[in-house]
């Protein structure tokens, strides 16, 4: 009997280990379901207001070499994502440096600010006295040499990190014979922006084509005046627009800008300029090349806008652009971040819009975090 009772309790105790064992295997195996991952840009654009995806939407300048009320105020109201130096700016390297510091801990944004330059070399660099200016694109071009392009573009890359500075309004992909340019002829010019791209890429810093879909035949300066260029789209395509699209079809486009220009192209629109054309920006460098990454407007607060002042941010947003860049006075960049709010609210844009371009912009900026 007792043997029995032996027999009965093992059996018993070998079930009850099974079935404890069995529950844990079960336990551990629900506990052990794959995370899900957050997309990091989903998570920011999911947590911020529309005034702060809208602020993300503009570049602007700013008056004075350090911190005051006046900068303090519109980076806290307006929620601005960038901001362009000019020499009004800049004393020297340290006061340089001093002021983004300030400027992106004031921001307290989630992501970084952009601090901008334009530093092309030759007659279009900043802080001359105290700060390396490189040979302009034409004396680079005439060089022969496109490795002196990828060089110069690493060297910039380098000193301008230093001062806090992080994306270049260069390299100019213009065809044309100003000093800006590098070549009259679209080839050429494709292999010293290319070049100078990857001299920028080697120093993982951020640059900018430009002026979309080129200005090189322009006539008038754009800072003054608006000029037309009327050859067919062919030949826009074969010249101008040329060293843009090898660039583009190259690059990863997260690592770069294309900026638009202000010159009419009355063989693609006839009305309206390139910052605010659809069919340059939508239809040429969005549908045709394929360019997913930011696309800026050049200044404007610039003369060759001066007939199109009215909403003119609007426009620019409407036509396909993701930032707004207005770079001197507070009231012309009140008036462009007010106009485009109001447009999401009425429902003249869709916030979708709005979310498009800033999933760009995001995208761009959180890898200043790597």
């Amino acid at each position: 009997m007792k043997k029995i009772f032996s027999i009965m309790a093992i059996f018993l105790l070998s079930v009850v280990s099974f079935g404890c064992f069995a529950q844990a295997e079960d336990t551990s195996y629900k506990n052990s379901a794959p995370e899900v991952k957050v997309d990091p840009v989903e998570e920011i654009l999911q947590s911020m207001t529309l005034e702060e995806k809208v602020g993300q939407m503009m570049l602007v300048g700013v008056h004075g070499t350090a911190m005051n009320d006046d900068i303090n105020w519109i980076l806290n109201q307006y929620h601005y994502g960038g901001i362009i130096f000019f020499d009004r700016n800049m004393e020297n390297q340290a006061q340089v440096k001093k002021f983004v510091d300030e400027l992106q801990a004031t921001a307290n944004q989630k992501v970084p600010l952009f601090i901008a330059l334009d530093e092309e070399g030759g007659r279009v660099a900043r802080m001359k006295h105290d700060l390396q200016v490189m040979p302009s694109q034409q004396e680079i071009g005439d060089s022969g040499d496109v490795q002196q392009a990828y060089d110069y573009a690493k060297l910039t890359a380098q000193n301008l990190r230093k001062i806090g500075v992080n994306i270049n309004f260069a390299p100019v992909a213009d065809v044309g014979n100003d000093t800006r340019e590098f070549s009259t002829d679209p080839q050429i010019t494709a292999d010293f922006v290319s070049s100078a791209a990857q001299g920028y890429e080697s120093e993982k810093f951020f640059y900018t084509l430009k002026h979309f879909p080129g200005i090189g035949k322009s006539k008038i300066d754009p800072h003054k005046d608006i000029s037309d260029i009327e050859d067919d789209i062919d030949t826009l395509e074969r010249e101008d627009i040329f060293p843009f699209a090898k660039i583009i079809s190259e690059q990863d486009n997260s690592k770069f800008m294309v900026m638009i220009g202000h010159l009419k192209y009355t063989a693609i629109d006839d009305k309206n300029p390139a910052s605010i054309s659809p069919a340059i920006i939508t239809g040429i460098l969005r549908d045709k090349l394929h360019f997913n990454g930011v696309v800026i407007t050049d200044d404007l607060e610039m003369g060759a806008t001066k007939d199109y002042h009215e909403n003119i941010g609007v426009k620019a947003i409407k036509a396909g652009v993701d930032i707004a860049l207005v770079c001197h006075e507070y009231p012309k960049q009140e008036e462009a971040y007010l106009g485009i709010l109001e447009a999401v609210k009425r429902g003249e844009i869709s916030e979708e819009r709005i979310n498009e371009s800033v999933r760009r912009i995001l995208k761009m900026k959180l890898q200043l975090a790597d």
